[in-house]
Formats: structure tokens, C-alpha cells, sequence
């Protein structure tokens, strides 16, 4: 499980070491770190460090400095390397090991102009402007020095793809996080240079785990630096291959179809019936004992063809048993189906609320809906906060997903699940998971009903288990909510480069979770 901290946890940790005359030590550390992820960039790019061009963009903190110490490794052995001071308070010492190796300093603004055309024609350009203590955004002369850069970079975190443009554009390795990008919530605020690699110090930030600053960052590598035992508590935590190896349930040898869980869904309607195919097909993928439909008998009819196994009846919730309940996809407009997600909710059990019995979701002060997992994109999170008294626009939600997921958990104490290109699952109880599994591939029709469908069966089947190691129950749906996101975002990356609809994620499931049994 890899977590993430925020920036004053960081600070915090690394504070002893400062105090005791450890910093010098620490920049190098840092530096050192800093250089060799730019050494494995230039070799992705198939160059080595000697001939190479790389241009440095260098604030006025420890981040400038460190940038400046690795330009100087760099420059040692043989890289063309340049560096662009952004302000008159550089970093005396890591300047001077710069000069000393040979780079070329210019300064602003004077230099803005040939820094900008050279680093346009660079392998690296390296990030030093702004670190963990940056807020705000940059600021000029900074700003534009990078908005104009990013006129000459493909905005692609994951770097340049193949192509003409690839072999031409620079790469970029931001140092610590990229320049404008918030190190606790992972907010941006005016130009940022889009990374190829994030060469982290000390802990993993949350906001290189929180879009859209996770986006920015391209794929991020974490240098120790000896402060872990310092940091407490983490603020996000991300499960990973071998966490989700871990908690996939397995069948025991006395299991029945009834101790394996049984999954029920009120989903889809006359208008939307497609909701419930999707649904049950991904929760009876996932080997529950057995999936209850409750819904319209032409969607039962479908389902009969479709998923023969799955049990259909048009009774309410409390005339079958179940261990979990997931309500709402493809519901909108049926008072019937409406009704039976109320009864869902009411039940106690762990309930799945997606879709049209969102609404059904009120403002609570205690633990009354803490047995609920709200799914909802940013527009149906936006219609909750404000319908619940806190007005929020879609585009506030997409801003800062990580705090609005947070906001609809404390207002709710439910669980929620905030689907997007960064998915969070925040518990009232305050543990947040970020997963990034996904691809744009999934952002399509019916993807979402495939992902409740998921987080039902999983839920069912009792994956939560750390009730087993004592934590509280909203917490172990937090995990099971997590599972869920993460082993969806895996179904979008199987096959990658195929065109994709939700009708064919289900049938991917069975192939996933063998890939993921085996690395247990």
C-alpha cells in the first residue's frame, strides 16, 4: 500500500534532521535522487547522460537547489546542461557546484528567451521552481516562462508517445511535484509543465495522488530520506497489485452458495434497462453465490437470457436475503423501483447508492447511513453537496475532488466513492483511498454501472477485512470500496489500445482477477 502525506507532514518529519545540521545532507540525497531520475528518462529515450542536453528551471527554495546540484552531476559526466534562475535568491552552494561542473546559468529576464528556445530543442527539461511549500500557483516571471513552455510540450503526463513530435519534444522531471501543482490537495492554479516523471523526496505528496495534479505528474518515484518514521498518520493511502492480490476473496472449502454471499441489485427500468444488464453481469462475474435482481419483469426477461443464474423478482428488498444491496442505476423515473431502493437504504445492510437513489441520500449527524457507499461522478456529487446545503458547481467538484469527497462524507456519513480520472473513496470516519487504475477508455456509457456492480459483489462476499484487524466498519467498506475502483480501473487497461464500451468490461473480469490471484 503506498501512502501519501500532506505537505505539512513532510515538513514536520524532516525537521528533527534540519535542526540536528542534517540538511545538507538531505539536499544531496535529494539531488542525487533528482539526477538519476533524470538518467532513466534519458535512457527511456535511448540517451545516455554524456552529450545529452538538459535545461533546468530553478526557483529560489531547497527545490532550486536541488535542481541545481543535479544539473551539476549531470554536467560532470558529460551532459550540456543550462539552468535558468528565476529569482535573485538562488542557493549560494548548489550555484556554485553548477558553475564549477561547467553549466551554462542564465538569468531572467534577460535570458528568458534563449533559455526557452534552447529547452525547446533539450532531451530533459528539469521542474526546480516550486516545491512542497509552494501555494498558490506560480508567479512572474515564472508563470510565463512556463506557459510559453508549454507551447512547445505535448500535454501528455505520460510523456511523448511515438511519433514525430515524440522524438523531437523534451521530456520533463519535475523535482518533487511539478511547479504548480498543490503538494496536500493537488490543486492547480494557472500553468503547470506536464511531467514525464515526478522524482518525490521523503514521502509520496497526496497531491501527486489527487487530480488533476496526479495527471500532471506523469508517473512519480518517491527518494527516501529518512524521515518515514516521522511522518504519522498517512492522509491518503493507494492500494496497489499486491494489496489487490490480497483482498480478492477466494472460495473456502465449506462455502455454499449462501456463505459466498448473495448480492442484491434494484436496478434499470423500462427507459433504462441496459443499467441492470450491466450491473448484474459484472456482479455474477465476480463469483458471488448468488445476485438477486428486483426490478420490471421485461428487464427480468432480458436478464434471463443474458445472466440465466441470477435470481429475478419483482417483490420489494425485504421479501429476499441478501448481505449487500446496491440501488439506483437506471432507476430515474420509476416510482416502483424507486421505492424499492428506499427499503434498500433502510435496510442496515451495506448498500451501494449510485444514480437515481442518490437522491434518496440526506444530511446526517450520526452513524445512521454509515452502512452506505455513495458513487457518484462530479455532476451527481455537485446536485448532493448543494441539495444537502452547500452550493457546488460540477466544475468546483473536478477542481478539488479530494475535498468535496471529503465534504459529501462528513454530510452524509455515508462512504463515498467519487468516480474520475483520479477516483476517491473518502469514509466519515476520515481515511481516503486515491486510486488512479483507470483509463479514458472507461469514460463511457454504462462504465459506472459495471464498477456498482463490482463494489456490490465485493461487498457481499465480505471482502472488507479490516473488520478483521478492528478497524470500524465504515472503514472496511472504505477498503472494499477502494478494491473495487482499483480492480474497474484494471478492467479498462486489459487489452489497452482496443476500443472499449461497458457491454465488454464483465466479460474481461474472470481473466483480471486470475492475473491478479497470481501475484499474491
Amino acid at each position: 500500500m503506498l501512502p501519501a502525506y500532506t505537505a505539512a507532514a513532510v515538513r514536520a518529519a524532516e525537521q528533527p534532521l534540519l535542526e540536528a545540521g542534517g540538511g545538507p545532507e538531505l539536499m544531496q540525497r535529494a539531488a542525487y535522487g533528482l539526477a538519476m531520475g533524470v538518467v532513466s528518462v534519458l535512457r527511456g529515450r535511448g540517451c545516455g547522460v554524456y552529450g545529452s542536453h538538459v535545461a533546468l528551471l530553478v526557483g529560489s527554495g531547497n527545490n532550486g537547489g536541488d535542481a541545481l546540484f543535479a544539473g551539476a552531476w549531470l554536467a560532470g559526466r558529460g551532459a550540456r546542461a543550462m539552468a535558468l534562475l528565476t529569482s535573485t535568491r538562488t542557493h549560494p552552494g548548489a550555484l556554485a557546484a553548477f558553475t564549477k561542473a561547467g553549466g551554462l546559468i542564465l538569468s531572467v529576464p534577460e535570458g528568458s528567451d534563449r533559455f526557452c528556445a534552447q529547452a525547446a530543442a533539450a532531451d530533459v527539461i528539469v521542474d526546480g521552481l516550486l516545491g512542497t511549500g509552494g501555494h498558490g500557483g506560480l508567479r512572474e516571471p515564472a508563470a510565463s516562462i512556463v506557459a510559453r513552455l508549454c507551447k512547445i510540450i505535448p500535454n501528455n503526463p505520460a510523456g511523448p508517445g511515438p511519433g514525430p513530435a515524440a522524438t523531437s519534444a523534451p521530456a520533463v522531471v519535475a523535482c518533487d511535484l511539478p511547479s504548480g501543482v498543490d503538494a496536500t490537495t493537488g490543486e492547480v492554479h494557472g500553468p503547470v509543465l506536464p511531467a514525464t516523471l515526478t522524482v518525490t523526496f521523503g514521502a509520496a505528496k497526496t497531491g501527486l495522488l489527487a487530480a488533476p495534479g496526479e495527471q500532471l505528474s506523469g508517473g512519480a518515484t518517491v527518494v527516501g530520506l529518512g524521515i518515514e518514521d516521522g511522518l504519522g498518520t498517512p492522509d491518503v493511502l493507494r492500494l496497489q497489485t499486491a494489496d489487490l492480490a490480497a483482498l480478492l476473496p477466494r472460495p473456502e472449502a465449506a462455502d455454499q452458495k449462501y456463505t459466498r454471499g448473495v448480492a442484491g441489485i434494484v436496478a434499470g427500468s423500462a427507459d433504462y434497462p441496459g443499467a441492470a444488464l450491466l450491473a448484474v453481469a459484472a456482479a455474477s462475474a465476480c463469483g458471488p453465490g448468488m445476485v438477486r435482481y428486483l426490478g420490471p419483469g421485461a428487464v427480468a426477461a432480458a436478464l434471463h437470457v443474458r445472466n440465466p443464474e441470477a435470481v429475478c423478482t419483482e417483490g420489494p428488498p425485504d421479501s429476499v436475503r441478501v448481505q449487500a444491496w446496491l440501488a439506483g442505476p437506471g432507476i430515474d423515473g420509476d416510482r416502483e423501483q424507486l421505492a424499492r431502493a428506499r427499503q434498500a437504504l433502510a435496510s442496515g445492510l451495506p448498500t451501494v447508492v449510485d444514480a437515481g437513489a442518490l437522491e434518496l441520500v440526506s444530511r446526517a449527524a450520526g452513524a445512521e447511513q454509515s452502512h452506505l457507499v455513495l458513487t457518484p461522478h462530479a455532476g451527481e456529487l455537485a446536485a448532493l453537496l448543494t441539495r444537502l446545503g452547500k452550493e457546488t458547481e460540477r466544475a468546483e467538484v473536478e477542481a478539488a475532488p479530494l475535498a468535496a469527497a471529503r465534504d459529501a462524507a462528513a454530510l452524509t456519513g455515508a462512504t463515498v466513492l467519487l468516480k474520475g480520472p483520479t477516483t476517491f473513496v473518502a469514509s466519515p470516519g476520515g481515511r481516503t483511498y486515491s486510486q488512479g487504475d483507470g483509463t479514458p477508455s472507461l469514460a463511457t456509457a454504462g462504465s459506472g454501472d459495471t464498477l456498482a456492480g463490482i463494489l456490490v459483489a465485493l461487498l457481499a462476499m465480505d471482502t472488507g477485512r479490516g473488520q478483521a484487524a478492528g478497524a470500524d466498519p465504515p472503514d472496511a467498506l472504505a477498503a472494499t470500496a477502494a478494491l473495487a475502483a482499483a480492480f474497474h480501473g484494471r478492467l479498462g487497461r486489459y487489452g489497452t489500445g482496443a476500443p472499449l464500451n461497458a457491454g465488454m468490461l464483465a466479460g474481461r473480469i474472470p481473466a483480471v482477477w486470475k492475473g491478479l490471484s497470481g501475484a499474491c
